[in-house]
């Protein structure tokens, strides 16, 4: 055989191996989430087990459970060593449910049936052009978690640990006015507005949010005493006057392009002419390059009617609406601050 025929050959048969087992990816999450449930990583911490004392703890199948935590070894998720003892690695550790920095709650959001059985319709959203989520369910997502209390205590404890791990991050790659009035729209119990008082003394905020949220809100701590407040409202329909920054954190990536410009349209209402729009979501990039944005837009389509927005895509929406898309600021994570102003 010829070089070139050679190489030819070895390129379609790693071809062939990437394809079959990315077409099943899918197992890997499964894995993940019988290892989370069963609280694995924290019988890890501290020390090696084998199986068998896994087993013992959690009250799994020791052949089986081997079998996934061997499979889970091999993404880098728990180290087998020569004894046959399962240790902990950097992976396993933020899937703790005692470290500050765990993701532990938002994998198993994401792993949910939720997202699972969602993304096994994937060809029929795609063909129909709409989420086919509320076909599954029989409710749009957040009409869905109003009536269905565990699913709802699953999203928003996933969601809000995934909001604190990044939200220093994000605070801190921005250089906020020493003075003034932040309002941060749609902002949940406040974690990213409390993380921002705390790092700029000088600022005071808003907290603006539906009235169910409001009553889970996180700002009434000593060091931010007298400078803060709660606003009830539909981001739909209006937003508070007086703000200098408004706040747009994971918001629009959870709506649909009309959604979206009806709450743009609902902040520029609110804002004055020298006010800051500030808009957290992932931007994403040109190119076949592997991105979070690309990956995470899949998620949006399987659940929501929303989605992850080009630099493009954000420009539209904010023209469209009254504002001039100044500047996109990268943070240390899979989110950009997309900064703009009203003209």
């Amino acid at each position: 055989m010829s070089d070139d025929k050679a190489q030819q050959a070895a390129q379609i048969a790693a071809a062939i191996r990437q394809v079959l087992g990315d077409s099943l990816g899918y197992l890997y999450p499964a894995c993940l989430r019988v290892a989370i449930r069963a609280g694995v990583p924290d019988l890890l911490a501290g020390g090696p087990r084998t199986t068998g004392q896994l087993a013992d703890a959690t009250g799994l199948h020791a052949p089986f459970l081997y079998r996934v935590l061997r499979f889970l070894a091999t993404r880098g998720v728990f180290r087998e060593d020569d004894d046959g003892a399962f240790h902990i690695t950097p992976a396993a550790q933020v899937l703790r449910s005692d470290v500050p920095y765990s993701v532990r709650t938002t994998a198993l959001l994401l792993t949910d049936e939720m997202y699972w059985k969602s993304a096994e319709r994937l060809e029929d959203t795609v063909r129909e052009g709409a989420t086919a989520f509320n076909k599954i369910f029989g409710a749009p997502l957040f009409d869905y978690l109003n009536t269905h209390e565990e699913s709802a205590r699953v999203f928003h404890t996933g969601i809000a640990d995934l909001s604190t791990i990044e939200q220093g991050r994000v605070a801190d790659s921005y250089a906020f006015p020493e003075r003034g009035t932040v309002v941060d729209v749609g902002g949940g119990p406040g974690g990213f507005l409390r993380t921002i008082l705390t790092k700029n003394p000088g600022l005071r905020g808003v907290l603006y949010e539906q009235a169910q949220v409001l009553e889970q809100h996180i700002l009434d701590v000593p060091e931010l005493a007298g400078r803060w407040e709660t606003a009830e409202g539909d981001f739909f329909e209006t937003t508070p006057t007086g703000g200098d920054l408004y706040l747009l954190k994971r918001v629009l990536h959870d709506w649909s392009d009309d959604d979206c410009l009806r709450i743009l349209r609902a902040c520029r209402k609110g804002m004055g002419a020298d006010a800051k729009l500030l808009i957290v979501d992932c931007v994403v990039p040109r190119g076949n390059d592997p991105d979070p944005g690309k990956l995470y837009d899949i998620a949006m389509m399987t659940i929501f009617d929303g989605m992850e927005r080009t630099e493009a895509e954000f420009d539209r929406l904010l023209t469209t609406t009254g504002f001039r898309l100044s500047r996109i600021i990268p943070t240390n994570g899979p989110v950009s601050i997309v900064e703009a102003m009203p003209f």
